[in-house]
């Protein structure tokens, strides 16, 4: 048994009459939400997100798009009755969509840009950020970053937003080590039952898959990829 997890990137930006394509699939909720966005360049980030989003959940279940009804968990994270699972996350202008009918997901992608070292001593465990201040210098920041997005993604794959602390878990942080949760709380689980990936997305960005995988292999496939990114992966 394996779990099957399909993979999607896209740029958040296009011509006009790509942006009118998928706006006609968002409902009334989502062209409202994207009309508060204060700035055009983000209201046209939203569209394009969330109408390719529609269009490939909807390729999926070979429903229309636009007739898809999302449920909202407690903690804001979307779904659909009968699946299949999916995260959507964002960043530096891309968008990655993690799919799969087997188990929830959680999917987080991060464009580098500073941080301060107080930000990892606040919300990382003490090994995690004694393990991050003990790399050189110049992989200090790949390195919060690559603990950020593995938090990031199990949180989101649990599903109950900031009702979990970051420090409740430990992640690896080498970056010759594999993705590995190391460290859990016994009152949310169990740390064998969860696999991490490593999405390794060139020199400026980075990502990290989570599923409660329960001892099954993890197997993904990169079905769309700008031809200007490297989309590679790793367990």
């Amino acid at each position: 048994m394996s779990i099957d997890i399909t993979l999607h990137f896209w740029r958040l930006n296009a011509p006009q009459p790509v942006v009118d394509h998928l706006s006609r699939v968002l409902d009334a909720g989502e062209i409202a939400r994207a009309d508060r966005f204060v700035h055009l360049r983000d209201r046209t980030a939203y569209r394009i997100g969330r109408g390719r989003l529609r269009e490939l959940l909807g390729e999926w279940r070979g429903q229309d798009p636009a007739s898809l009804r999302f449920d909202v968990g407690p903690q804001g994270k979307p779904s659909l009755s009968g699946g299949p699972h999916f995260n959507l996350s964002h960043s530096g202008g891309l968008a990655c969509l993690a799919i799969t009918q087997d188990v929830e997901i959680g999917a987080d992608i991060e464009a580098y840009r500073e941080v301060e070292d107080a930000v990892a001593e606040r919300f990382f465990a003490p090994k995690e950020y004694a393990q991050l201040s003990a790399l050189p210098s110049v992989e200090w920041l790949a390195g919060f970053f690559r603990i950020w997005t593995r938090k990031e993604a199990v949180v989101k794959a649990i599903g109950e937003g900031l009702s979990i602390p970051l420090d409740a878990f430990d992640v690896t942080v080498d970056p010759k080590a594999p993705p590995l949760m190391t460290r859990l709380d016994p009152t949310r689980g169990r740390v064998e039952d969860w696999s991490l990936v490593h999405l390794d997305l060139g020199e400026a960005m980075v990502g990290a898959l989570a599923v409660r995988a329960a001892g099954q292999a993890v197997r993904v496939q990169v079905r769309e990829c700008p031809p200007d990114l490297s989309c590679h992966w790793s367990v």
